[in-house]
């Protein structure tokens, strides 16, 4: 499997978290079938191409905060607060209650996600969404 179509996972993944809700980087490489590959989910994110309705912002790291780098280029800051915007609190230095906002996807989202994994292929919900610019 080539890096665009693990990329056009891990965004057909992040495209299915509700508003208002979270996901961590693990949970979206165990939905998509890529166990402990949170760091390579991180890196598909980063290649997101933006502007995009994939809701990018939604997904943190596993203790609860946004990963702050001088990397991402005001990203971090960008993504705390979209956030807000979505009524989740999240404090100045990017901590925010996971537990309370986490995702818990249907059984048919992940059966789905977990389907086309198998198959290395993407939804194509990435691509319509990002034509709708």
């Amino acid at each position: 499997m080539g890096q665009a179509s693990f990329d056009l996972r891990v965004w057909d993944a992040v495209s299915l978290i509700p508003f208002g809700q979270l996901a961590t980087y693990g949970q979206i490489a165990e939905m998509i079938g890529a166990y402990g590959c949170a760091r390579q989910v991180g890196w598909a994110m980063r290649r997101l191409p933006l502007p995009s309705k994939v809701p990018w912002h939604r997904v943190v790291n596993a203790k609860g905060m946004i990963s702050m780098s001088l990397s991402r280029e005001g990203s971090d800051w960008m993504q705390r607060q979209m956030l807000i915007a979505e009524g989740i609190l999240v404090d100045a230095e990017g901590h925010l209650p996971l537990r309370r906002y986490l995702w818990r996807p249907q059984l048919s989202d992940q059966g789905l996600l977990l389907g086309m994994a198998q198959e290395g292929v993407s939804s194509g919900r990435f691509i319509s969404a990002q034509d709708n610019h």
